[in-house]
């Protein structure tokens, strides 16, 4: 039989374990399917507050613990607000920094995250590209403006402002519109070989066997490569591999 304050150590501890995992899920498969929580640098500080969040309410809990205790209850609910309200607190700055649209411009993709998404204008954006999604980064491509005003004021945005045209939702349009741009701006496998080890691009093509060129994709903390069908502009994955030096 388990000494209470050891059993009531290990129920937190189940629980909080239980829901660490759920919220590992929602974190790594949901909001950064896998490369793109390397590519935005979400793995170790998360991973840390998490461990951190498990560990130290249980042991709190195995600390304060003791049957018939007046102020248990209380004390059980502190621990338990104060676990819940960190854990909150890490889920909010992550949500705030998820990728919402992996996007089309400029011959490379961009990856933009919720809080990069410039909203100024995101009134004129069409419906389904007003809010950042929830359920994972959505690819989409940007519609070129057609008058010389507005795209010396997107460039006057990018060179002064850090605002590039990748986070104008106003623009956002289906990928699929710009599969015959995304298909001429393709780059061969080999000059993958330029910036990776060519183990390293065979191992890749191993895995993607249609895979027939690729583009860059640009993110805020490591850049990847984004593969494409051959003969066609049809996006196949992000894989973890270098665009340049």
């Amino acid at each position: 039989m388990f000494n209470p304050r050891i059993r009531a150590f290990y129920i937190h501890l189940l629980i909080s374990a239980g829901l660490a995992l759920a919220v590992l899920y929602l974190v790594f498969f949901i909001w950064h399917p896998s490369p793109l929580h390397t590519a935005v640098g979400v793995t170790k500080i998360f991973l840390m507050l998490i461990a951190i969040d498990v560990v130290l309410g249980p042991c709190l809990t195995l600390m304060v613990y003791k049957q018939g205790k007046k102020t248990l209850a209380m004390d059980l609910s502190i621990i338990c607000a104060l676990q819940l309200g960190a854990l909150l607190y890490g889920l909010h700055a992550v949500a705030d920094g998820r990728p919402a649209w992996l996007v089309f411009a400029d011959e490379r993709f961009q990856l933009v995250r919720a809080n990069e998404i410039d909203g100024r204008r995101v009134g004129q954006a069409e419906m389904e590209y007003r809010t950042p999604p929830w359920m994972g980064p959505r690819w989409v491509s940007v519609l070129e403006p057609e008058s010389a005003d507005e795209k010396s004021n997107l460039l006057f945005e990018s060179v002064f402002a850090g605002v590039d045209i990748s986070q104008h939702p106003e623009l956002y349009q289906s990928l699929s519109i710009a599969e015959s741009a995304i298909q001429k701006a393709g780059k061969p496998l080999a000059l993958l070989e330029k910036y990776n080890t060519p183990e390293a691009v065979a191992a890749i093509l191993e895995i993607y066997p249609n895979a027939g060129a690729w583009l860059p994709l640009k993110a805020n903390r490591k850049d990847m490569v984004v593969l494409l069908k051959e003969n066609s502009g049809e996006v196949i994955a992000i894989v973890d591999a270098h665009p340049w030096n």
